[in-house]
């Protein structure tokens, strides 16, 4: 039996995460310290002018820490659960009404004007998709292997992913893509990872390489997989499949020498005296030669070899096998719409920041401006920093948005690259926390939806520090804490401190 004070001790000490909240406090005072760097000129005042967005910062935190609390220590955290439902459907009508209803911001339509506070239904929305998430796949009848309810948990991240398309907010919408993780957890097949992959090679590939060189690169990996599916045919299928990846390697160099021959030849036909039938034969044929392309032999060959791989698999049984020539067909068919989804699907701005990130241009003074002064400020700051407003770039603004979604360059130039490694060690640590306290709770949903709170803080920080320093596309995504706003800061407060009640709620029953 326990007394009263050890069943108050546990409920204080033991149920409450203290680290996650020491570190969720030392980001939020990070981000507010950066805030006023970023927007520090010589006549500001200090951190708490209310007029300046640090003196606002201060404001969105304290109410957070009210947010926090009221979460905590107030709210049944089986209302978390129960009214999830209803939580999605009242979020996905706003997702709905905003585009409507709201004004042009740089190209979206995704903020409410409510007086003097602007908010964003698409931060709050990742909240009510990790809660009817959690509550469907924790339900006894939910299997991943099962295709329909694959269907329905798909359905439930995709159908805000798309009005959040439909606003024009891409950056926000790929932040969905993190709860594939969460999907895999809970026993979705590796396959799929391996699939979104590969997409991404397939785009970026055709992208930069070309039609040809992307394709190849695909059958030879695809070609390498079989082999070593099938220890018993490895060696066979390692020399016909390396001899056809290295001729088709080899066969531009040998149409362009075959070109040169042939060009020769239509030279040739040119100086002879005009005769009508024979001529005309000859300069179709060469010329039907010289309008060969690799790529559509490529394709020709392998299109004409998948029926004899798909009887070999249907004869000895290998399922792998058959998934190759699925993956193949479904391959060719992105890469030959990569063109048109770039260049009709996409936006001008952000066919503009893919092109510079992948260096198909060069555009310092437009599109790759903002990309190029954070890697300056980043680069600049060295080791330990030039220290608190002393960073140049930063005091005269040179990073444009660098309160927001730059803030991490701030942190770069002022603090240095010791300030940088703190900053991730302590996200680090944050979705370490996560990941390890879902696997301590007994209650699926609990477990579940802390795997979708590490995935979206995840997603922000690998899109937010990517884009800082040229690794990711410029998609106006916030870094979690740090980044000036308060839509964003109470997103992310509701979302940990959600779980730490539920996990509350679970440690006081060990």
């Amino acid at each position: 039996m326990i007394d009263g004070r050890s069943s108050g001790r546990r409920g204080i000490r033991q149920t409450v995460d203290w680290w996650m909240i020491i570190v969720y406090l030392a980001l939020v005072v990070i981000g507010w310290v950066n805030i006023y760097a970023a927007t520090h000129t010589a006549g500001a005042g200090s951190m708490l002018d209310w007029g300046s967005r640090a003196g606002k910062q201060f404001v969105w935190i304290l109410t957070s820490f009210g947010l926090a609390a009221l979460i905590l220590w107030l709210l049944p955290p089986q209302l978390w659960e129960g009214g999830a439902p209803v939580f999605y459907a009242f979020v996905l009508g706003l997702l709905v009404l905003v585009i409507f209803v709201s004004s042009d911001v740089k190209g979206s339509h995704s903020w409410f004007d409510l007086g003097p506070i602007r908010f964003q239904p698409a931060e709050i929305s990742k909240i009510t998709t990790s809660l009817l998430l959690s509550l469907v796949m924790s339900q006894q009848w939910f299997k991943m292997s099962r295709p329909r309810d694959f269907i329905i948990a798909a359905a439930i991240i995709g159908l805000p992913m798309l009005v959040i398309v439909a606003e024009s907010e891409t950056g926000s919408a790929l932040v969905y893509a993190g709860f594939i993780f969460v999907l895999y957890r809970e026993g979705l097949s590796g396959w799929w990872l391996a699939a979104i992959g590969l997409i991404i090679l397939l785009f970026v590939g055709t992208l930069t390489a070309g039609a040809y060189a992307t394709l190849l690169t695909m059958i030879g990996i695809l070609l390498l997989s079989c082999a070593l599916s099938e220890p018993s045919r490895m060696k066979r299928r390692l020399l016909l499949g390396g001899g056809f990846v290295l001729l088709m390697a080899l066969f531009p160099i040998l149409l362009g020498w075959i070109g040169g021959l042939v060009q020769g030849e239509m030279d040739k036909l040119a100086l002879r005296p005009w005769v009508p039938q024979a001529d005309e034969t000859e300069d179709y044929f060469w010329g039907f030669i010289l309008k060969i392309k690799p790529v559509w032999v490529l394709i020709g060959l392998t299109f004409a070899a998948l029926p004899f791989l798909l009887w070999q698999a249907y004869k000895i049984k290998d399922k792998f096998l058959a998934l190759c020539c699925g993956v193949f067909i479904a391959g060719t068919i992105m890469v030959f719409s990569t063109d048109f989804v770039f260049q009709n699907v996409l936006q001008p701005h952000q066919r503009g920041r893919i092109e510079v990130l992948l260096g198909l241009k060069e555009d310092l003074a437009g599109v790759g401006y903002n990309v190029n002064q954070s890697k300056i400020a980043i680069g600049s700051g060295g080791l330990l920093g030039k220290g608190f407003l002393k960073g140049t770039q930063t005091t005269f603004g040179f990073v444009p948005e660098q309160s927001t979604d730059f803030i991490f360059c701030t942190v770069g130039e002022e603090w240095g690259f010791l300030g940088c490694l703190i900053v991730i060690s302590l996200y680090v640590w944050l979705i370490a926390r996560l990941i390890m306290d879902a696997e301590r709770c007994r209650g699926k949903f609990t477990r579940i939806y802390g795997y979708c709170v590490a995935a979206c803080i995840f997603m922000h920080l690998f899109i937010n520090v990517g884009m800082t320093v040229g690794l990711m596309p410029v998609i106006g995504i916030p870094l979690p804490l740090l980044s000036y706003g308060g839509s964003s800061l109470w997103a992310f407060t509701i979302l940990i401190f959600i779980f730490l009640a539920l996990y509350r709620n679970e440690k006081k029953y060990f």
